[in-house]
């Protein structure tokens, strides 16, 4: 049984799909675990009503054209979904049977390439690829139907991407104008030891108090993710400038002078920051050589001064204000936890000792080793790493006494509690 979305779009499946670029529908855009309050804040600067937002995105309406400008501008995201139908599903068959009424062959181009992926929860399936396949099925069936040729298909995201979310009895499938994650910007070719990912180097970012103007150092900066998504936000300088393929480039209607004309603002909303003074540093002569060429790549390299030295040689400009932010080795996947400790000790007396008048910011899986810091935490913020649990301690390091005062983390702040749908 289809379900009506006559309350959301014109039409489930908007007819001729020429237009499909400027008709609107609704919009899901999806992001890591924890990191949806700063994938909200962006999608609000960038002008957008948003309907809901839950634990992994948010929806919008909009058309296939605003979901380009989305792709570029967007730093904390994953996929922006472009949603074509939704119905009820108790069985793959079903899937099946409702994906093979769609007009594919007014959405995908001739002889064409697409790739299927999907999020399924149902009692039907223990492996998602055979999800897939039965989407994959309705599609070549019906475009061998009405074209007489098979289109090639494959895993690799190079060509145009549907999306199926398939959840109890609940099924909807998108147009994933994405392709490969949002959320690797496409800068970093030397990503280092444990990097982090850059969707979450942003989240981090925007979750501080920077101003974007006051100094932004980094000691400990591995491959340079931090220091390059600060030069990059300062300057207001987006991901989309990094690459030259999406997914929704491989649709009918797909209109080559509204991407440009995009990219093109891209490089208009570029803006300078006299005086901006972003530092990073390492004790890892490859690690800085690393750095280096990841901000070359992103067209930062002179926005940042890089240092040779230990974390606690630092060198911090006396400034009224300023951040501070540090992600050291919390012993899961590196460091020996008995050096970690003192390590983090270490940590405590560089930001009591040169970082007064400054936010610090310690981002760390592992909260006993985070104790040894011997500080308050203002506020402890909520983050994924991979699959490991972990929080951005952020400390107010005052000019005066305050900043001695040991004592424990505040309560968490959630990154948002609401259930996922996709």
């Amino acid at each position: 049984m289809r379900l009506s979305l006559t309350d959301k779009v014109e039409t489930a499946l908007p007819l001729p799909f020429m237009s499909l670029f400027t008709t609107i529908a609704p919009i899901t855009v999806t992001c890591n675990k924890r990191l949806a309050p700063y994938l909200e804040l962006e999608v609000r600067e960038m002008g957008f009503d948003i309907e809901e937002t839950f634990i992994t995105g948010l929806r919008l309406r909009g058309t296939l054209n605003d979901c380009i400008r989305l792709n570029l501008n967007l730093r904390c995201a994953s996929q922006v979904l472009f949603s074509l139908d939704r119905f009820e599903a108790r069985h793959p068959d079903d899937i099946y049977e409702n994906l093979v009424d769609l007009v594919w062959e007014d959405l995908l181009p001739e002889p064409g390439y697409f790739s299927v992926t999907s999020n399924v929860q149902h009692e039907t399936i223990n492996n998602s690829m055979y999800a897939n396949l039965r989407v994959k099925d309705a599609i070549v069936d019906r475009l061998r139907n009405k074209r007489g040729i098979r289109p090639e298909t494959g895993a690799e995201l190079r060509g145009a991407v549907i999306h199926l979310f398939w959840k109890q009895d609940y099924a909807e499938v998108f147009l994933d104008t994405s392709g490969d994650s949002l959320a690797r910007h496409g800068y970093r070719k030397i990503p280092g030891r444990a990097p982090m990912l850059e969707a979450l180097a942003a989240s981090t970012i925007l979750a501080s108090r920077w101003d974007r103007v006051s100094p932004f150092i980094n000691p400990m900066c591995g491959s340079g993710t931090l220091a390059i998504e600060a030069a990059l936000i300062a300057t207001n300088s987006r991901p989309g400038l990094f690459r030259l393929n999406y997914a929704f480039m491989h649709l009918v209607g797909y209109d080559e002078n509204v991407y440009l004309e995009e990219r093109g603002r891209l490089e208009e909303q570029i803006v300078e920051v006299p005086g901006l003074k972003i530092m990073a540093t390492d004790y890892s002569d490859q690690a800085i050589s690393n750095a280096r060429k990841n901000a070359r790549a992103a067209g930062v390299e002179d926005l940042i001064e890089f240092g040779l030295c230990d974390f606690a040689d630092t060198a911090v400009p006396d400034t009224e204000q300023g951040v501070m932010i540090i992600n050291p080795e919390y012993g899961e996947r590196l460091g020996d936890i008995r050096e970690l400790e003192t390590t983090y000790a270490r940590i405590g007396d560089f930001m009591k000792q040169k970082c007064r008048g400054y936010y610090g910011y310690v981002f760390t899986g592992n909260m006993e080793l985070a104790k040894k810091i011997g500080l308050k935490a203002s506020r402890r913020i909520e983050f994924y790493n991979s699959t490991i649990d972990c929080r951005l301690l952020e400390y107010e390091l005052y000019a005066g006494r305050k900043a001695d005062k040991p004592g424990n983390p505040e309560e968490d702040i959630p990154a948002g509690d609401a259930d996922s749908t996709l």
